[in-house]
C-alpha cells in the first residue's frame, strides 16, 4: 500500500492553471478532473460501465451519511467495501456526511462532542462525531476520505462563521487523531483530507488555510462555497484559499459547480470538483454543451434530428437524436434520465480533458475566456 501522491506535470503560463496527476491504490487521476456524485454507492441512472465507458470517469464519490443510514456499515463491511459493492473499480472519495446532516436544520443538534440527527429515511436518531466519521469512512472504503466539519450557511455573519470555524478546527485535531489510530481497510492505502471554512470573511479563511495546511495533509479541500453567496465572491473567496494552502498537494473545491465556474477556478489553481449538477439537471432536461445550455423539454427540439453533441464521439450524444431525447423525456421513460445524465457527465469529463491540453499547450487563459462566454449562452 503506498500513501497518496501528487505530481504536478505542466503549470500554466499566465495564470495558475497546471496539469497533474494523483496517484492511488485504485489508479491514477489526471487533474484537472471532475469527480461523479454517486450518493448511494450509485450515479444516478447511470451504470458503471457506462462510467468507464461512455463518461470515462476516473473517480467517484460516495455520501456517507446516505451509505451510513442505508444499505448500512455491516452491508459494506460484509461486501468488502464499496468498490466491490458496487464494482467500481477506480478510485472513491467518500465526503464526512456533514453538509447532509447540517441541511437538515430542524432535526439536528450541534454539540462539541458531534451532531444528533434524525434519519431522513424513518425518523431515527443518531449521533456523527469526528471519531464516528472516520470509522464509517474507514468502512465505506474510499480511497480519499474528509474529515468532519460544520458547513456554514451561506451569509453567516463574522462571529457566526469564526465559531463555527474553530469547532471545524477542534473537530480536525479529532479526525487526524482517530485516523492515526486506525488502519487502512481492505489491503489499500486512505488518505483524509482537511477542509478549509470560514465563510466568506477573508481573515477567517486565511487562518483556517493556515491551521489545515499545518496537517501536512496528502490534499485539501475548500468547503462552504456554492452555498448562496455571489458568484464573484465565491470566485474571491476561492483565489485566496488557492493562493495559501500548498501548491504541492490537490486541493479539490467542493460542491462546484457550472462548467464555467469550474474553468475560472482551474484559472485559480483548484484540480478537484464535485457536483450534483449534471445528472440533477440532466434528469430535469438541461444540457450543457461547448455551445450553451440547451432545454431539451422545449418544442423546439421537437423535430430536430441532428444528434445531441457530435464532439462527444463515442457516446450516448453522438447517438441518439435531440427530438428522441426530448420524446423519453416528455414520456417519462428511465432511458431519456440515462442519456441525458450520461450526456452531462460526458461534456464534463469533456471539459476538463480539454482543459487539460489547453494548459500544456499554453492556450489555457484565452480559451477559458471563449469558453466561459459560450457555453453560458442559452440556445
Amino acid at each position: 500500500m503506498a500513501a497518496l501522491s501528487f505530481t504536478i506535470q505542466h503549470n500554466d503560463k499566465v495564470g495558475k492553471a497546471r496539469v497533474g496527476i494523483i496517484t492511488t491504490d485504485h489508479g491514477d487521476i489526471e487533474t484537472p478532473i471532475f469527480m461523479p456524485v454517486g450518493t448511494v454507492g450509485s450515479v444516478k441512472a447511470v451504470t458503471v460501465k457506462e462510467l468507464e465507458k461512455e463518461v470515462k470517469a476516473q473517480i467517484i464519490l460516495g455520501n456517507t451519511y446516505h451509505l451510513y443510514l442505508r444499505p448500512g456499515i455491516e452491508v459494506l463491511e460484509a461486501a468488502g467495501g464499496l468498490h466491490l459493492f458496487n464494482g467500481w473499480h477506480g478510485p472513491i472519495l467518500t465526503d464526512s456526511g456533514g453538509y447532509q446532516v447540517f441541511s437538515l436544520s430542524g432535526t439536528r443538534k450541534l454539540t462539541e462532542e458531534g451532531v444528533i440527527f434524525q434519519s431522513h429515511i424513518d425518523g431515527s436518531r443518531h449521533l456523527f462525531t469526528p471519531e464516528k466519521v472516520m470509522d464509517i469512512q474507514r468502512s465505506i472504503g474510499g480511497d480519499i476520505i474528509m474529515a468532519f466539519d460544520e458547513c456554514p450557511p451561506g451569509g453567516s455573519d463574522y462571529t457566526y462563521a469564526k465559531k463555527s470555524m474553530e469547532l471545524t478546527h477542534r473537530w480536525l485535531d479529532r479526525c487526524f487523531e482517530r485516523f492515526s489510530a486506525t488502519s487502512d481497510r481492505y489491503n489499500y492505502s486512505q488518505n483524509l483530507f482537511p477542509i478549509v471554512q470560514g465563510g466568506v470573511h477573508h481573515d477567517l479563511r486565511k487562518a483556517s488555510c493556515e491551521y489545515v495546511s499545518s496537517k501536512e495533509a496528502m490534499g485539501n479541500a475548500i468547503g462552504g462555497l456554492s452555498v448562496g453567496e455571489p458568484m464573484e465572491t465565491m470566485y474571491e473567496i476561492c483565489a485566496l484559499c488557492c493562493d495559501n494552502l500548498p501548491v504541492n498537494k490537490p486541493r479539490y473545491l467542493m460542491g462546484v459547480g457550472t462548467p464555467w465556474n469550474m474553468l475560472e477556478c482551474i484559472s485559480m489553481g483548484v484540480d478537484m470538483f464535485d457536483c450534483v449538477m449534471p445528472t440533477r439537471n440532466g434528469r430535469n432536461a438541461m444540457l450543457f454543451t461547448a455551445n450553451g445550455v440547451l432545454n431539451i423539454d422545449n418544442k423546439k427540439w421537437e423535430k430536430d434530428f441532428s444528434v445531441i453533441d457530435e464532439s462527444l464521439e463515442g457516446t450516448m450524444s453522438s447517438y441518439y437524436s435531440k427530438a428522441y431525447l426530448r420524446h423519453l423525456l416528455k414520456s417519462g421513460e428511465y432511458l431519456g434520465l440515462t442519456i441525458a445524465s450520461v450526456h452531462n457527465l460526458s461534456f464534463y469529463l469533456w471539459l476538463m480533458k480539454e482543459a487539460r491540453n489547453q494548459i500544456i499547450a499554453g492556450s489555457f487563459d484565452s480559451w477559458k475566456r471563449e469558453m466561459c462566454q459560450r457555453m453560458q449562452q442559452r440556445l
